[in-house]
């Protein structure tokens, strides 16, 4: 495949940073890849193995002449960052990020981008519970979907450019309304973290269950609440915060859902529940069938797996960036 950017600047060295230089350098898409961290620390690491072709020590180090500029921090530091690099920009760049969430960022980065360069938000629907520049792997977004929200009067050149690099490194892309973005993310992903958040929480508040309990006995569902309620704190703060109105909507639904399932257990509504069961149990089939995840019982997680710097994890469906 020929090169789609020169020099790609990544600003966070962490998950979904890592794993695309690690994925563009192998499928020959970029001639540089420059990173930047605020830690100190991660910079070091992400020299030490590797993970880009240069680690600089300041942001607009990092963006100077680059022609790709990758914003892969948590959501509430996009603004921040943005006007951080504004003046380092060239003219004809393209700017993109990774958040999770999309209105917010638009609100928080547009302002600051200046004349002439492109602005083009989008939101890569992969990741796992593991976060810093050594969770990164170049398979990581391998037939997982990648949304793009361009704005009203976009360069379509540049979004379908972008769109070939992405494609590139194994994702499907799909153009999606930001607004729309948002309000799907809550269902399908941010409101799912905070029930495992709470979930865990729950368990972690039951005074009758000691703690070696609740570990020793972990069934295959508080396992996998436990791995999700493991991601990046700080990022899942910021989504939750920045996509406040999106995710209080769902919760209230999923209250109302939540009313009516103890209604029927209280009544012993045998029918009801089954009836329900089968229908979310065809949502699973779904995802399956669409590629998503594996049929396995173990989710593709078996219970010896190695750390993500000795293997390749498996994909889940939280994102982190450092």
């Amino acid at each position: 495949m020929s090169v789609i950017y020169d020099r790609v600047a990544l600003i966070g060295l962490g998950l979904i940073a890592g794993s695309m230089s690690l994925a563009m350098r192998q499928a020959g898409l970029v001639r540089e890849v420059v990173g930047y961290a605020r830690s100190a620390e991660t910079r070091a690491t992400a020299a030490e193995i590797g993970l880009v072709d240069r680690v600089t020590d300041s942001a607009a180090d990092a963006v100077r002449d680059a022609d790709l500029i990758v914003l892969a921090v948590p959501v509430g530091a996009m603004g921040e960052i943005a006007a951080e690099i504004a003046p380092f920009l060239k003219k004809g760049a393209v700017v993109t990020d990774v958040g999770s969430v999309k209105q917010a960022v638009i609100e928080a980065v547009a302002p600051h981008i200046p004349e002439g360069v492109h602005f083009i938000p989008s939101h890569p629907l992969a990741g796992t519970e593991h976060s810093g520049p050594r969770s990164g792997f170049a398979s990581l977004f391998s037939n997982r979907w990648w949304l793009l929200t361009p704005p009203e009067g976009a360069d379509r050149a540049e979004v379908d450019r972008l769109a070939s690099l992405i494609r590139g490194i194994g994702a499907n892309v799909e153009d999606m309304d930001a607004a729309h973005h948002d309000t799907v993310l809550a269902v399908t992903s941010h409101t799912p973290h905070l029930i495992a958040y709470t979930m865990v929480g729950v368990a972690d508040h039951i005074k009758r269950v000691t703690e070696s309990e609740v570990i020793k006995y972990s069934a295959a569902g508080f396992r996998d609440f436990t791995r999700i309620a493991a991601s990046d704190p700080t990022m899942w703060r910021d989504v939750f915060l920045q996509n406040k109105e999106a995710v209080l909507d769902i919760l209230g639904r999923f209250a109302e859902e939540l009313f009516v399932l103890q209604r029927a257990i209280r009544m012993g509504d045998g029918q009801h529940l089954h009836d329900y069961f089968t229908r979310t149990r065809a949502i699973r089939r779904g995802i399956i069938e669409a590629g998503q995840d594996t049929a396995a019982p173990d989710f593709g997680r078996s219970p010896g797996a190695a750390a993500p710097d000795a293997a390749k994890p498996e994909p889940a469906k939280a994102a982190g960036q450092d």
